[in-house]
C-alpha cells in the first residue's frame, strides 16, 4: 500500500467460514452504525447474510475497523452488489472506507469478472464511492428515511469488438 493509504488486513469469508467471534464482531459493528448511530429500525441481520461474502478490514492491532458484504448477481440487483458498508466511528476519516472499497472492487472483479457492480449509497458518502470509480445513476431516494443514491461501477469489457 502507498504511504497515503492505511495499513489494513483484509479478509473475505462466507458466513460458514467465520468464527463465532468474527461473526459477532462484524454484526456488532453493523448494529452500532446502522441501528444505534443512524437509528434505522430494520432487521439488519437478514437471509442475504447466509450467501454473502463478508469483507472485513482489521488494523494492525486486529481491531475490526470496517466491513461490507458482497452479494452475487441476481440477489439484490442484476449485477453483483456491495452493501452494508460500515466504518467504526472511532476510525472514520482515515481512509479505511476507501481502502475497503478498493479491495472489495478487486474481489468482485475476481468473483464476477464480466459484471458491473451496483450499490445504494447514503448521499453524504458519494465522494468516497466516486473515488474508487462508482457513478451515480438515477434520482436520489429515501431508504430508512436517509437519502440514498444508486451507484454503478462499470467494468471495462475485455471482449474484442465484433
Amino acid at each position: 500500500m502507498s504511504a497515503s493509504q492505511p495499513s489494513l488486513i483484509f479478509t473475505c469469508n462466507s458466513l460458514k467460514e467465520l468464527s463465532a467471534y468474527d461473526a459477532l464482531t462484524l454484526f456488532q459493528l453493523r448494529q452500532n452504525v446502522f441501528i444505534l448511530e443512524q437509528q434505522c429500525l430494520y432487521p439488519d441481520l437478514d437471509e442475504l447474510d447466509f450467501d454473502a461474502w463478508h469483507v472485513q478490514a482489521h488494523n494492525a492491532e486486529q481491531v475490526l475497523v470496517a466491513y461490507l458484504r458482497i452479494l452475487a448477481p441476481g440477489v439484490r440487483y442484476e449485477e453483483p452488489a456491495i452493501g452494508r458498508v460500515a466504518v467504526d466511528a472511532a476510525y472514520r476519516r482515515q481512509g479505511f472506507g476507501t481502502a475497503l472499497l478498493s479491495e472489495s472492487v478487486t474481489l468482485v472483479k475476481r468473483l464476477y469478472p464480466e459484471s458491473d457492480i451496483k450499490l445504494s449509497a447514503q448521499t453524504y458518502t458519494l465522494s468516497m464511492y466516486e473515488s474508487v470509480g462508482f457513478e451515480a445513476v438515477g434520482a436520489v431516494y429515501l431508504e430508512d428515511e436517509i437519502p440514498h443514491q444508486a451507484m454503478v461501477l462499470r467494468l471495462p469489457s475485455e471482449r474484442s469488438p465484433v
